[in-house]
């Protein structure tokens, strides 16, 4: 098992603090696992992450001054009243003139429609016919609507924090006899600001859940999250062209069938009530995604902002052929890489590339990397710099909406489009970083060499050959 505060030295400095690294006879606690440790710390920092939404909720969600200033903005509050999950509104519903439909996928409509259901068990505000009565604008101002909303935002809160426990689980067994890598992800600091922006803590889970069925070489389950994560994110989709550099690397062609059928079936399943109760109401979200501009966090906004006027067409058109070629340059990588690389790599240089040219990066969407960047580059210091850059955007992205940083003229750069490229770049910097690691064969963290000194450090940490790497003959063993 891996020892981090004698692995890390970003972590071994902190663990001064406690008496410094761990010693080499040091014996497992006979209760507190490593998981457990893990777990635990998770549940500590997103009950942080509760509490940094605090301010938000005491007043009311309602005081932009405070929402953006102190940087406690939460979609969730303000769809439950938005899209009719105050009045118990199924959100496929096709006779529903009154709300305009969810533009998330459908498993993300069906979390928030379950937590109303949840709400409506203790609720707290008017009757039914009162809400039907009024106006959906004027539906928060109702007696008793303010207690809950924040009702409904801690049952959405505590569905969340029930995902991101799975998450831990599965990242901190993806890598046998190394869970303490998934701390990176228990203690992030992205993780107690993003955590309860939205709804993405789901789609993490099934992204880690892909990842950590596909290391035990459970195709078919492995293929079963990423279709549940597609039908809760677009990303997860991305993990098949990871498992697809896998399998063409260990000429294991006979993964592909069940991880697909596993896939297709799966988000065939999840979708089907929205296609059967609401089919056009269902495609609301592809259709948003299609015909939306230049957005926050985006550098086709910087460019815009700059001067450069460009259409939902243009964008759509050159973001997905940068992808394409950014997919491709990736596949390349990946082949002929000198050992296979891990899934996490690929599957994290795969969705770097789409949030970089893509015309939307909402805060949370470091949500997205962090499980596969922890796997991808175990070492703290490197996910911490990342980490800075996207707490710099972070910040500015709330006070850009609070007005504080007026878009510029001319050629002139503001302090948000700044930010923008700081957090490109930071992000930037762990990609390249990866890729050296894929073409060295090596995670890029120093670790005390144990009896095979060849094998790179994550597979040192386990004292054993790695079976995500071409030591083994090409239809060997796979699980762990």
């Amino acid at each position: 098992m891996n020892r981090p505060s004698r692995e890390d030295p970003v972590l071994g400095a902190l663990s001064e603090v406690v008496g410094g690294p761990v010693g080499r006879r040091a014996r497992p606690h006979p209760w507190w696992t490593p998981v457990r440790v893990l777990l635990a710390l998770f549940t500590v920092v997103f009950a942080l992450g509760l509490v940094q939404k605090y301010p938000c909720g005491k007043t009311d969600w309602s005081n932009e001054d405070v929402r953006y200033s102190r940087m406690c903005y939460s979609d969730v509050p303000y769809l439950y009243t938005g899209r009719g999950f105050a009045e118990h509104r199924w959100p496929y519903s096709e006779k529903d003139t009154r709300y305009p439909a969810m533009e998330y996928p459908v498993l993300i409509s069906y979390l928030a429609w379950g937590a109303s259901e949840i709400t409506a068990l203790v609720p707290s505000g008017p009757s039914d016919a009162i809400r039907a009565a009024t106006t959906t604008g004027a539906l928060w101002g109702l007696p008793g609507m303010t207690k809950e909303v924040n009702t409904y935002f801690l049952v959405t809160a505590l569905l969340l924090l029930l995902c991101g426990l799975g998450t831990v689980f599965f990242l901190s067994g993806t890598s046998p006899g190394r869970p303490w890598d998934a701390m990176a992800f228990a203690a992030s600091p992205v993780l107690l600001a993003t955590g309860l922006v939205n709804w993405d803590l789901l789609a993490v889970l099934f992204t880690a859940g892909a990842l950590w069925a596909w290391s035990r070489d459970r195709p078919l389950l492995a293929g079963v999250m990423v279709g549940l994560g597609t039908a809760t994110k677009l990303y997860p989709l991305f993990l098949l062209g990871a498992f697809l550099v896998d399998v063409l690397r260990r000429r294991r062609y006979d993964l592909v069938a069940p991880a697909a059928l596993g896939a297709v079936g799966a988000w065939v399943i999840a979708n089907l009530p929205a296609l059967l109760t609401g089919p056009d109401r269902w495609k609301v979200f592809w259709t948003f995604n299609s015909e939306r501009g230049a957005d926050l966090g985006s550098l086709w906004l910087v460019a815009d902002q700059l001067g450069l006027n460009t259409d939902a067409h243009l964008i759509n058109t050159v973001s997905w052929f940068g992808f394409g070629a950014a997919c491709l340059g990736i596949l390349v990588l990946g082949m002929r890489a000198p050992r296979r690389p891990r899934v996490a790599q690929i599957a994290f240089l795969v969705v770097a590339a789409f949030l970089i040219v893509n015309k939307v990066y909402s805060p949370q969407y470091v949500l997205w990397l962090l499980p596969l960047a922890v796997l991808a580059r175990p070492r703290w210091r490197d996910l911490l710099i990342w980490q800075a850059g996207e707490l710099v955007y972070f910040a500015a992205v709330w006070l850009y909406l609070g007005g504080w940083l007026a878009p510029g003229s001319g050629d002139q750069a503001t302090t948000y489009q700044l930010a923008i490229l700081v957090r490109v770049a930071a992000e930037l910097y762990l990609v390249v970083l990866v890729v050296r690691d894929v073409l060295r064969g090596d995670p890029g963290y120093p670790v005390e060499p144990l009896s095979l000194p060849d094998l790179d450090g994550v597979e040192r940490g386990r004292g054993e050959a790695d079976p995500d790497v071409d030591l083994v003959p090409d239809r060997g063993h796979v699980g762990a």
